[in-house]
């Protein structure tokens, strides 16, 4: 783990000041945009507000969204420590993560048996606002794409706005201007054989998350104590 004021885990060494031209190579393998964003010093890069978010999932240009530099490298080197410990993200978010020793749905019509879902934190959330919390809704059923635009079929769509607006507008929760969702562009996924979609939340009461989430914390956080 990352010494404090350190931004890595020990793969990545990004010396603090130093410029894109100046970054050192990384012993794993990184994309440009990736390299781009690490080599950003951590006070050149500016959050998104609230507005900007929903916007980008306004336009569906979710592909925008990115984590801080420090994030990033963190990120990158935890997933590269998953696949040497676990094998694959897969194995460790299905059995670690949300302790499903199966992921065959029960056969109930989705969101309605409450062990075909979890909602939990993303371990790794974009750099937005710090009042923005970001979930994730992982389920064992299969959210249905439409095959000409390779974007969610307006039934599927219409059962996760239903879902979201009942989970997250319901007691203690949010209205829903301070709600939004997506659900990643199967080239944007991290995780391609567990299906999920995203819930960003603006302000939301912190007992109100504790219960929804079942205490859960992030990985990220985690890594950080």
């Amino acid at each position: 783990m990352a010494r404090p004021g350190s931004p890595s885990l020990g793969f990545i060494t990004i010396p603090r000041g130093e410029s894109v031209n100046d970054c050192p190579k990384s012993a794993i393998i990184i994309s440009p945009k990736t390299e781009r964003i690490i080599c950003t010093r951590e006070e050149d890069f500016r959050r998104w507000t609230w507005s900007e978010v929903k916007e980008a999932i306004r336009i569906n240009r979710i592909d925008l969204f990115q984590r801080t530099p420090t994030d990033l490298i963190r990120y990158v080197e935890y997933v590269h420590y998953l696949k040497k410990t676990f094998g694959s993200v897969l194995h460790f978010i299905q059995h670690e993560r949300l302790h499903w020793p199966s992921v065959q749905p029960s056969g109930q019509a989705p969101f309605e048996n409450p062990t075909d879902y979890k909602i939990l934190y993303n371990d790794w959330p974009y750099g937005i606002d710090l009042d923005i919390v970001h979930l994730v809704v992982w389920t064992k059923f299969e959210l249905e794409d439409d095959v000409t635009t390779n974007d969610l079929s307006q039934e599927s769509r219409a059962t996760i706005d239903a879902f979201v607006q009942k989970t997250f507008c319901g007691k203690n929760g949010v209205s829903r201007d301070s709600l939004i969702w997506f659900k990643n562009w199967k080239s944007l996924k991290s995780v391609h054989a567990l299906e999920h979609f995203h819930v960003m939340l603006y302000k939301p009461d912190q007992e109100f998350l504790k219960r929804i989430t079942g205490g859960d914390v992030a990985m990220s956080e985690k890594l950080k104590r």
